[in-house]
């Protein structure tokens, strides 16, 4: 405990020095901490989440959090990947939040696992286990001396933005979130939302928002839209983005702009349901939901939209300069 405290002392040193010496040579964007943070997890089934089941395989996962420029204990966005992982749009977005003075933390749920990517194959982690992962996230997150415990959001991008979207509900936050922190803004990118939940509707009371593309045949839209109407009627505080012309992963600048086939990517079109029990059914069989269903796909598209990630820059950066009450 005692070298614990020593180390945390010559962190919060260095970091003073650092902070002085990047307010005078780094751009704003550019981190002047970067830390790699280790995240005791388990492996767990769809199932098991849902009925609080936690004899799950331990896992080790990481994250890298980069501090914004500034000082004290700052606000934060965890950011949570889609199914390839760690790729460049993050990069964006992290040198988007640090010009804005917030920090980040990339969250990876694949590696310490031995995943490196479930574009072609989504059963390989469950989809609801990216949510305990952003739960335990948050009990160590905010005990970090230079986050700020009351301003973290979280932002997801296609199966991170349906683990976004879904720790919303309290129901999972009350079988799961030990850290009892509700994050202060929950940001889904264009996610998955064709599975309702039991009670999916009992959310928190912090701002939801989603952004879309309307062209997405990675992910459809509609579900998203059904999901949004349902949580507007229960006076949520929702909204919702949808871009005409845009196709799945519009703010990954690498892609081009016209539509790109992910050979054998998975997509996902069923319509499914939970069950009492955890069960997640497809409603078109009435069977346990299984990959191997017809209504699975391959072949989607992704593609570039500068428009629409513009638009979702200035949006989202409204959102946190009001729920992190920055000048």
């Amino acid at each position: 405990m005692k070298g614990a405290a020593i180390s945390v002392l010559a962190t919060l040193a260095l970091a003073v020095v650092q902070s002085v010496a990047a307010a005078n040579t780094l751009p704003k964007d550019i981190a002047w901490w970067i830390e790699a943070i280790p995240i005791q997890t388990l492996t767990i089934s769809d199932q098991q989440f849902l009925n609080g089941d936690a004899a799950g395989r331990p896992a080790t996962i990481a994250g890298v959090l980069r501090v914004a420029q500034g000082s004290g204990r700052l606000p934060l966005v965890i950011l949570m990947h889609g199914s390839g992982g760690f790729e460049v749009n993050a990069d964006l977005w992290e040198r988007q939040f640090g010009s804005l003075g917030i920090s980040t933390f990339a969250l990876d749920s694949f590696s310490g696992r031995g995943i490196a990517s479930t574009v072609a194959d989504q059963s390989q982690l469950g989809r609801l286990n990216m949510i305990l992962d952003l739960y335990r996230s948050l009990a160590v997150l905010a005990r970090h001396p230079l986050v700020d415990p009351n301003r973290i959001a979280v932002m997801g991008f296609s199966r991170g933005g349906q683990a976004a979207l879904y720790a919303t509900l309290k129901r999972f936050q009350n079988m799961w979130n030990t850290s009892r922190i509700d994050p202060a803004a929950y940001i889904a990118l264009y996610p998955q939302c064709n599975t309702t939940y039991l009670n999916d509707t009992d959310v928190t009371d912090h701002p939801i928002r989603i952004f879309h593309g309307i062209s997405d045949d990675y992910v459809s839209i509609a579900p998203c839209r059904a999901y949004f109407d349902r949580l507007k009627q229960a006076g949520r505080d929702v909204q919702m983005a949808e871009y005409p012309h845009t196709w799945h992963a519009f703010d990954y600048p690498s892609l081009t702009s016209d539509p790109t086939v992910v050979h054998n990517g998975q997509t996902t079109n069923c319509v499914l349901i939970e069950e009492p029990g955890g069960m997640i059914v497809n409603t078109a069989t009435n069977k346990p939901f299984t990959y191997a269903d017809d209504c699975v796909g391959r072949n989607p598209h992704v593609a570039y939209s500068p428009k629409a990630t513009h638009a979702t820059e200035e949006a989202i950066g409204v959102l946190l300069k009001k729920v992190f009450e920055l000048d």
